[in-house]
């Protein structure tokens, strides 16, 4: 059975070209102006309703919520007129196990849908930015690790 053997490799690297694929779309939509402002203005409207405490605030839940159904679903719809049929859940899952080949801050920005504390994070991240204490963040994508290391670049090899 050589034929079944190749269809399922094959198959992995087809899911692969997609995932890259995905990836360099999303890389293109979060650097977009429209998704830029779309982001600080759900900030902005937020920030203050978030403390650097360890108890999360039952505001936080449709906050979070919002979000999810403003930002997700603009990530979604992009990538949805870009490639047909495209769902958001199972590529999250993909992302799991390729974590090392995205970058930290675009793998950082993807969390925020998921993992609420990433996104608790990144607000606190922004209001020490707006109050005026914290990192100058301003040259990039208001997104902290949760690993703090320092970041790699991402290479462009295949």
């Amino acid at each position: 059975g050589d034929a079944k053997e190749s269809f399922v490799l094959s198959f992995s690297s087809a899911s692969d070209a997609e995932f890259d694929a995905v990836v360099g779309y999303l890389e293109d939509i979060i650097m977009d102006d429209e998704f830029q402002l779309l982001q600080r203005n759900f900030m902005n409207k937020y920030y203050q309703e978030f403390e650097d405490t360890e108890e999360n605030k039952l505001t936080y839940t449709p906050i979070f919520k919002e979000y999810i159904s403003s930002v997700e679903k603009y990530i979604q719809e992009q990538l949805l007129e870009r490639i047909p049929g495209f769902n958001m859940a199972p590529f999250t899952t993909t992302l799991q196990h390729h974590n090392n080949e995205v970058a930290a801050d675009l793998l950082d920005m993807l969390l925020t849908f998921t993992h609420f504390l990433a996104l608790k994070e990144m607000f606190l991240d922004y209001r020490a930015e707006k109050e005026g204490r914290g990192l100058d963040l301003s040259s990039g994508l208001v997104v902290t690790s949760l690993c703090k290391s320092s970041p790699v670049p991402a290479s462009q090899t295949e």
